[in-house]
């Protein structure tokens, strides 16, 4: 495969991370490790050290390009601000008129993409096959955590923008949900819209300081345990379902910080019990299609990457 279509392949995960990550619930994390950019990612993250500090103190702006692993950087991350300046309006859409489609499709994705994921661990034992079930707890636990009341300080905005930004490279749970858990989330958005760069600093390094060693904590786990941490993280992605389930009663509101209601507790219900319960259609031969389309997504994109990877 040549630069160009390497390149052109690249900005297209981009994207696909970007589109994930504009719903609440999904992680740009899972599509780096769908599409088997997840350790350069994380290799790339690492790379911001000492000695990349050493060579822009020396203004070597070529050699810092090269040990930072820029070019990828930047292409992926053009990719993921292009996908959230195309289709966040589009998804947005799609959340409030369609969303058991919505949903059943983020489902497939996921759902397949923990089958690869496994199929491609090549050296099981017992821990491996253990930590499958442990990731599937873990998330289902922390989707089923209930949000609470935090502090508006310096400290603890620091603190949750170095939890939140975990689930860029976390499979499975977004940012968006742990800050909502975290309290934090209605805070931010507001320090956005009223420019409060203060808060948005702290954030900010919070996030980075957060990515940096999260990263590397990751890295090491695969570099030392590939196997048990590929097993987690399917299992990870597989319990982290349980936020993105369809088929939904909810139980209270929370009020926006734009004035909307907003579902604030909510109960997974199975789609024949959908309509008696909220009186809405359960929409299951459509989310039956939609989780299809799901799976032959992956999978296409599985091959069409292999195929480049012939090439």
């Amino acid at each position: 495969m040549n630069k160009f279509n390497e390149k052109v392949l690249l900005f297209l995960k981009g994207m696909g991370m970007g589109s994930a990550d504009i719903v609440p619930g999904v992680s740009g994390g899972s599509i780096a490790l769908i599409t088997k950019i997840y350790e350069e990612l994380l290799s790339s993250i690492n790379s911001f050290d000492l000695d990349a500090l050493k060579l822009l103190a020396k203004f070597d702006i070529v050699a810092f390009w090269k040990h930072v692993n820029a070019s990828f950087l930047l292409t992926l991350f053009l990719g993921i601000l292009t996908s959230i300046f195309a289709f966040s309006k589009a998804i947005t859409f799609l959340i409030d008129s369609y969303p058991i489609p919505l949903w059943s499709f983020f489902c497939g994705l996921i759902l397949i993409s923990a089958i690869i994921i496994l199929r491609d661990i090549k050296r099981w034992n017992i821990i491996a096959i253990l930590m499958f079930p442990i990731g599937v707890v873990i998330a289902y636990f922390i989707t089923e955590l209930p949000m609470i009341s935090s502090p508006n300080n310096i400290w603890f905005t620091f603190i949750s923008g170095a939890i939140a930004i975990c689930a860029m490279i976390l499979p499975g749970i977004s940012g968006s949900f742990l800050l909502l858990i975290l309290g934090k989330y209605e805070y931010i958005l507001h320090a956005v819209n009223e420019k409060d760069f203060v808060v948005l600093a702290i954030f900010a390094l919070g996030c980075i300081t957060g990515l940096l060693l999260f990263s590397r904590l990751i890295s090491w786990f695969l570099k030392n345990y590939h196997a048990i941490t590929l097993s987690f993280l399917s299992g990870f992605m597989i319990g982290s379902i349980n936020k993105i389930w369809p088929w939904k009663k909810i139980l209270s509101y929370r009020m926006s910080s734009s004035g909307d209601q907003k579902p604030f507790l909510t109960e997974n219900i199975l789609p024949h019990v959908y309509l008696t319960e909220t009186g809405q259609e359960p929409a299951f031969l459509v989310a039956i299609l939609a989780f299809l389309i799901g799976v032959i997504l992956v999978v296409g994109l599985e091959r069409v990457a292999y195929n480049f990877r012939k090439e």
